[in-house]
Formats: structure tokens, sequence, C-alpha cells
């Protein structure tokens, strides 16, 4: 079985370091990263949504094995997420569940109107304190913090230039949203529902934006749960 990990804004594949001891071992642990951290920290920054997208596909089809699979977002990868599962289905590859964290969906009735990635650096720091996540060390050290705010503010500009991308979009795949009793939009949370034929399930844990940190049993349980016991391994369609 597959998990394929799509990190938070300013994320990389060791974001989800924390969750990868709680899996079993016959679940592939495939933790993934856009361009220009982590292990591609060479690479150009991607600050388009639809090259983010094509870029999360183009690892998910190479990684792939035939058996089932889950992809499993959070926050910007929530988003992400949606339009890279929509891609998968089109190609012929279903996966068993979509888990989406620390979002209420495209199109939440109370998403803050803040473009983030315009804000000055002030502004900027201030707005990370709010959402967590950040070391304050991160925020407090310029030489850091001069490293990492590029590669934060692309990934919010991905997210906030083109917030029409998701429009229409509806999956087969079934969702399972989570999200933190602090998050300014948990009451949203079945916002999701309107992105799926199939069903929605969702969670409320304790915590802010990121509360999967301290709720990494809960989270691992999901992933297990997602799975569908198969008699013999789910062979996914070859259409180009």
């Amino acid at each position: 079985m597959q998990l394929f990990v799509l990190h938070f804004a300013g994320g990389s594949t060791y974001s989800f370091d924390f969750l990868k001891k709680h899996l079993k071992t016959d679940i592939e642990f495939l933790p993934l990263e856009l361009p220009g951290r982590g292990k591609r920290s060479t690479e150009k920054l991607i600050k388009a949504k639809q090259e983010a997208i094509e870029d999360y596909l183009g690892q998910i089809l190479k990684l792939r094995d035939g058996s089932p699979f889950i992809v499993y977002g959070h926050s910007m990868g929530a988003t992400l997420g949606l339009s890279v599962v929509s891609g998968l289905e089109k190609r012929g590859h279903f996966p068993e569940q979509l888990i989406v964290s620390g979002n209420s969906g495209p199109g939440s009735k109370k998403e803050r109107e803040i473009v983030r990635y315009l804000l000055n650096d002030t502004e900027f720091k201030e707005e990370l304190r709010y959402l967590g996540g950040v070391p304050e060390e991160v925020l407090t050290d310029e030489e850091l913090f001069d490293y990492f705010a590029p590669i934060i503010r692309a990934d919010f500009e991905c997210l906030e230039k083109d917030t029409a991308l998701e429009k229409g979009i509806l999956i087969t795949t079934p969702i399972y949203a989570i999200m933190g009793t602090e998050e300014e939009t948990c009451s949203e949370i079945e916002n999701w529902d309107r992105f799926t034929t199939s069903r929605l399930k969702h969670k409320i844990l304790e915590g802010n934006h990121f509360f999967l940190y301290n709720h990494a049993e809960e989270i691992a349980k999901i992933v297990r749960s997602s799975f569908i016991t198969r008699k013999e391994p789910l062979l996914d369609l070859k259409i180009s």
C-alpha cells in the first residue's frame, strides 16, 4: 500500500517524519515536495498552482506500483491534493481516499480575505505566528528568515493567485477531512462534500492549524482504516 503526502506551505519531505513511525510497515510512506526546498533545494521555486499540481502528478505517476494508495495533504497540500486526485482519476488511477487536514476546502465561506505573499516582512511574520508551525527562531533570526521566507511566499502565491482553479472539480474518490478546534474555518469542514461524488468523513481534533503534530497516532489510524482490504493488488488502468 502506498501513502503519498503533500506538504503545507513552507514544508518539505521532512515535515511528516513524525507520522512515519506510527504507520505499519506494509504502508509505503512517500512524502513528496515541491522544488526549491529539501532535497530539491537547487531547483527553481514554483509560484503557479497548475505547475505545482503537474509537478506532484509527475512524482506520483512515476512512483505508482499498482497497489492501493492514498493521497494525504495538509493545508496547501489539501488544496493541491484535490486537483492532483482529479488529475490522477483522469489518468486511470483511483486512490482509496483523499485525506485532507488543516483546510476546510476551496471556497469555504469563512476563509480569511488576505493575500499573504504580498505582505511586508513584519506583517508576514505576524501572519506566520498566527498560523503557527514556524519556529520562533526562524522568525527572529534574520538569516534563517531570509532563507525560508521566499519558499513560504512562493507557496502562498501558488494558492492565492488562481483561487478559481478548483471550481467545478468533482472526484469519485472519498474524502476524509480533519481540522483543529482552534482553526477559524473548522465549522466549515463539511464544505469538502461539494467536491466528491463518494462519501465524506470528517473529524475535529483538539489544537490549532498544526494540530496534527499532537495527534500522530490518530492520523495514522485514519490512514490505516482508509485502505480497503483486497484479495489481490488493485491494478490501475493505464491511460495516457
